[in-house]
C-alpha cells in the first residue's frame, strides 16, 4: 500500500536526476577518415631571400588626395627587409589575419620621415608604392603604440637611406673609374694598331729610293 510520502520521494529523485549535469559524450576511440584528403601547399611570401632589419606592430594610414583626408590602410606589422643579394631595402606592411599588403616600397636615399603634426607616436613620408599592383606616389602616416617604437622606426629609416646613398655614390665612382680605364685601354690598343702600319710604310720608301738609284746607271749607259 503506497504511502503519502512516496510521491514526494519519487518527485525528489526525478528532480535530482534532472538537476544532474548531462553526461559527456563517451570517447569510443573510433577514428573517422576525412572524405577529402587535403595536401599541404607551400605559400611563397616573396620574403624568402630577405633579412628582417626591423619589425614593429603599427597602424598605417594613406592620404586620399581626392577626399583630402587620411584613410586607414590597416593594422599589422611593418617590416624593413634587406635583400641578401642586391642589398636593397624595402618597407613592407601586411594587415593582421588577412595578411593583405598595405605598403610595399623601396627605401631610397631620397626618403624623408617626419613627425606628424607634433604627435610623437606618428610619422609621415612620401614613397612610390607598389602595394596595389601598380606604382603610385603615396603619402603615408604610421602610428605606433609608443614613442620609443616611433623613434626606432624613424632612426632606422634614416640610417638605411644614408647607407643607400653612400652605396650609390660608391657605385658611381666605381663606374667612372671603370669607364676611364676602358677609355685608356682603348687608346692604347689604337696606338698599337697604328704603329705596325708606320713600320710597314718605311720599307716602301726604301724600295722607291732603290728603284731610282737603279734607273740612274741605265740613263748613264744610254749616254
Amino acid at each position: 500500500m503506497a504511502t503519502a510520502t512516496e510521491p514526494t520521494a519519487i518527485r525528489r529523485e526525478e528532480e535530482d536526476e534532472e538537476s544532474k549535469p548531462a553526461a559527456e559524450d563517451e570517447d569510443t576511440g573510433a577514428q573517422v577518415a576525412p572524405i577529402v584528403q587535403l595536401q599541404e601547399v607551400a605559400v611563397s611570401t616573396g620574403e624568402e631571400n630577405e633579412d628582417v632589419l626591423l619589425e614593429l606592430k603599427s597602424k598605417l594610414y594613406r592620404f586620399d588626395k581626392e577626399g583630402n583626408q587620411w584613410k586607414e590602410r590597416g593594422v599589422g606589422t611593418v617590416k624593413l627587409l634587406k635583400h641578401k643579394e642586391t642589398g636593397k631595402v624595402r618597407l613592407v606592411m601586411r594587415q593582421n589575419k588577412t595578411l593583405k599588403i598595405c605598403a610595399n616600397h623601396l627605401v631610397l636615399p631620397t626618403i624623408s620621415v617626419q613627425e606628424h603634426q607634433g604627435n610623437e607616436k606618428s610619422c609621415v613620408w612620401h614613397a612610390a608604392d607598389f602595394s596595389d599592383g601598380e606604382l603610385k606616389d603615396e603619402t603615408f602616416c604610421i602610428r605606433f603604440a609608443s614613442i620609443e617604437n616611433c623613434k626606432t622606426f624613424k632612426d632606422k629609416i634614416d640610417e638605411i637611406a644614408e647607407s643607400q646613398e653612400m652605396k650609390d655614390n660608391g657605385e658611381s665612382e666605381e663606374g667612372k673609374t671603370a669607364a676611364s680605364l676602358i677609355e685608356k685601354l682603348s687608346v692604347k690598343a689604337k696606338d698599337e694598331e697604328e704603329k705596325p702600319e708606320s713600320k710597314a710604310a718605311a720599307p716602301s720608301s726604301s724600295a722607291e729610293k732603290q728603284g731610282e738609284d737603279e734607273k740612274k746607271p741605265e740613263a748613264a749607259a744610254e749616254k
